[in-house]
């Protein structure tokens, strides 16, 4: 069967309209500058909220440096002042002199005058004092702006000893102190076989270091062959006190007070055991 033909009628021509993406490309133009002005604003906004965030960093950091400035001048000002002649030694002053001649001392000191304070040559200070044997310890004080004090603590004397030839007055380490032809006032007698190298030497000087004043100015001799039987008599009195060790020395001087007291003309008071004190 024949097929009937087909007429095609051609479509009438379509208006062309502008698409979105069109009509935002022809209107970018006008749209730049809000945008740049819009980021310059968000710039401006997180550039503030950045500092608002920091701002106790920077004033902490602020504070640190300035701390650190200020100590690292006072340092600087300090080591400037220091050695320069503004705070060198321009007088030496001795303190505690009695039996040592402080002019000796300000003279044997005398090559540190000029020295700032902290070049000070504290060994030459000790190879100076260490040749008086008076002088049990010192101390060295720099007062600016201008003096050295030396403080000196001098040896105590504790007793004297009889040489056969005369006396030597001796500290509780043995060092002399003064010499004499006569028994000195004031001082009990060690009487130990040996002198300051006898056995008894030592705790009979440690015994009569740790008494009590009252009780030493009555002190007539002392003796000891050990640390423990130190003994000694009294001067007022015929009265002998058998000590023991120099431990306990303010009880066993208490104990002997009050044993005294209670129970007087005793020959002989034992206080080695101050709580077992016993009389003869």
């Amino acid at each position: 069967m024949p097929r009937k033909p087909v007429t095609v009628t051609p479509a009438e021509p379509i208006p062309f309209t502008p698409s979105n993406a069109d009509r935002t490309e022809a209107t970018e133009p006008e749209k730049l500058p809000k945008l740049r002005e819009a980021r310059k604003q968000r710039k401006r906004v997180e550039r503030a909220e950045v500092k608002r965030f920091t701002a106790h960093a920077r004033r902490r950091r602020r504070t640190i440096l300035s701390v650190v400035g200020g100590v690292l001048g006072l340092a600087l000002l300090a080591c400037l002042l220091a050695y320069t002649p503004i705070l060198s030694v321009r007088t030496i002053q001795v303190e505690g002199a009695e039996r040592v001649s402080s002019d000796a001392v300000v003279a044997d000191l005398s090559g540190q005058l000029g020295s700032p304070f902290p070049m000070v040559d504290e060994s030459a200070i000790k190879a100076a004092l260490v040749s008086y044997p008076l002088i049990e310890s010192y101390a060295v004080e720099a007062r600016p702006p201008s003096t050295l004090v030396i403080r000196l603590v001098e040896r105590t004397p504790v007793g004297a000893i009889d040489t056969g030839d005369g006396f030597l007055i001796v500290d509780a380490a043995g060092v002399i102190i003064e010499s004499a032809t006569d028994r000195p006032g004031g001082y009990p007698l060690i009487s130990v076989d040996g002198g300051v190298k006898a056995d008894g030497f030592a705790p009979a000087a440690a015994v009569l270091r740790a008494l009590p004043d009252g009780l030493f100015a009555r002190v007539d001799t002392v003796t000891a062959t050990t640390k423990d039987d130190v003994r000694f008599t009294l001067a007022d009195s015929e009265t002998t006190v058998v000590w023991g060790s120099s431990e306990e020395s303010a009880l066993k001087a208490y104990t002997l007070e009050a044993l005294m007291k209670a129970q007087p003309d005793f020959a002989e008071y034992d206080v080695t055991s101050p709580s077992v004190a016993v009389v003869r």
